[in-house]
């Protein structure tokens, strides 16, 4: 793999540094957080290398404070005159900011004081690219081999390694790393018209966590052939029924409604529903950063706070917000350690690895009384209001008629309202655990249905 990723006790270095220096300046408090990765693709395109692509970065964000003002400012130069100058710039900038009281580093006394877990998110084996080239190539192999499809979009095979690390002005300095690991195929089916696209994909910390590139490239063309000649659904209202690769979506508004800046901001479609029977009894949804080579694992959150398993819904009731210190303080309550920091600007909020908890019935349970509906596969657009929840997506499936999968069905849209839809929300026992958002099949009743 091109390039050295720093380890994180060295990744540390880089933010403790900055943090240290801008006290010169005048900042009464900051902190500093340092990314740094590099990656390695291939791609194969009917039988022949088509891409090869490398890529390294490093990054600073240093977020500065004097009194309740605050400024951010970033770089990618790390020399220690580039860092010197980015402390000055940013106390400067941070004495001509408007004031914000609900500003400022999470409270010392939360901090995470480590020891920090070991997740075992990094895989010690290294692919070199002749390897990733087998993988593209075996992948695409194995989608072509399917009988129906005609073309192809290509393999690919991807190894990764990143370093992520937080120093702050009062006592915080963790950091940890992680490497990824990736296989996709994509192909075509039919000709003219009547073609079909689809793909299947993996992603993981470990390369030993993926499924072979031969089972890549089977079910991508499995999927692309089973979507040939799509027919039409009438309009109405009928039960909608999500397979997992696109039910997580329904999981993401929901984590996104909670955020406690969006219910701060009295923005979001569950605003006042804290414990509120959202859910049918006995669905729940749980975040968990700490699991084991997850996708979203993280020891600590992106204000040095501690990270903890947490149900978000337990028998169908909402438990509460995601909050970092800002939104914690404008609503009077307490961070529950799910920040987030990307490159510049102060953190965000967001879930980690989350999953929607199994039922206790089959896939062919859960839609044996269906007389006739539809099953989800793919959605397009983004037709979401987080405000009112109202939600509308174009997609295309399969439908179900009485009981059974039948053909394939295109151009349509699924429409209601998420609180409704997560009222009449049903799940089968199928739950999957290779995403950074898992859930089992969905079944929602009564969705409206827009077709001919």
């Amino acid at each position: 793999m091109p390039g050295a990723v720093l380890p994180p006790a060295h990744a540390l270095a880089r933010p403790g540094a900055v943090v240290g220096r801008d006290r010169h300046p005048g900042a009464d408090a900051a902190d500093a957080v340092y990314s740094g990765g590099a990656s390695e693709s291939v791609s194969i395109r009917l039988g022949l290398l088509e891409d090869v692509e490398r890529s390294e970065s490093e990054h600073l964000d240093l977020r500065v404070f004097v009194g309740s003002r605050s400024a951010s400012i970033g770089s990618s130069d790390l020399s220690d005159a580039a860092l010197g100058e980015l402390a000055e710039r940013a106390v400067a900038m941070a004495r001509t900011a408007p004031e914000d009281p609900y500003a400022g580093l999470a409270a010392e006394e939360l901090l995470s004081r480590g020891p920090f877990p070991d997740l075992d998110l990094s895989d010690p084996h290294e692919p070199t690219p002749e390897e990733l080239r087998e993988q593209a190539l075996a992948a695409e192999d194995a989608a072509r081999a399917v009988a129906g499809v005609t073309n192809s979009e290509g393999g690919s095979a991807s190894a990764s390694k990143r370093a992520f690390a937080l120093a702050t002005s009062h006592g915080f300095a963790g950091a940890y790393g992680g490497t990824g690991r990736a296989l996709s195929a994509s192909v075509i089916a039919g000709e003219g018209a009547g073609m079909q696209r689809d793909y299947a994909w993996r992603s993981a910390h470990h390369g030993e966590d993926l499924i072979s590139p031969d089972e890549i490239g089977k079910l991508a063309g499995e999927r692309t052939v089973a979507r040939l000649n799509p027919g039409r659904l009438k309009s109405g209202s009928m039960p909608v029924v999500f397979d997992p690769r696109v039910g997580g979506s329904l999981v993401g508004h929901f984590a996104g409604a909670i955020s406690g800046s969006a219910i701060a901001r009295r923005s979001s479609f569950l605003l006042d529903k804290e414990g509120e029977q959202i859910f049918a009894p006995g669905i729940t949804i749980t975040d968990d950063p700490l699991r084991p080579r997850g996708l979203i694992s993280r020891p600590f959150d992106g204000e040095g706070l501690p990270t903890a398993r947490r149900n978000l819904v337990e028998d169908g009731r909402i438990t509460g917000w995601l909050m970092d210190s800002a939104a914690a303080r404008q609503l009077g309550r307490a961070p529950t350690g799910h920040a987030v920091r990307g490159h510049g600007g102060a953190p965000g909020v967001s879930p980690s690895n989350l999953h929607l908890a199994a039922g206790g019935v089959t896939v062919a349970e859960l839609i044996a009384d269906i007389e006739d509906g539809v099953l989800v596969t793919e959605l397009i657009g983004h037709g979401v209001n987080g405000v009112t929840g109202d939600y509308s997506r174009g997609a295309s499936g399969f439908r179900i008629v009485r009981g059974e999968i039948a053909g394939p069905v295109a151009e349509f849209t699924v429409a209601g309202n998420l609180i409704e839809m997560f009222a009449h929300l049903s799940v089968a026992n199928d739950l999957e655990w290779h995403r950074s958002v898992n859930v089992p099949t969905i079944r929602i009743d009564g969705m409206t249905v827009a077709g001919d």
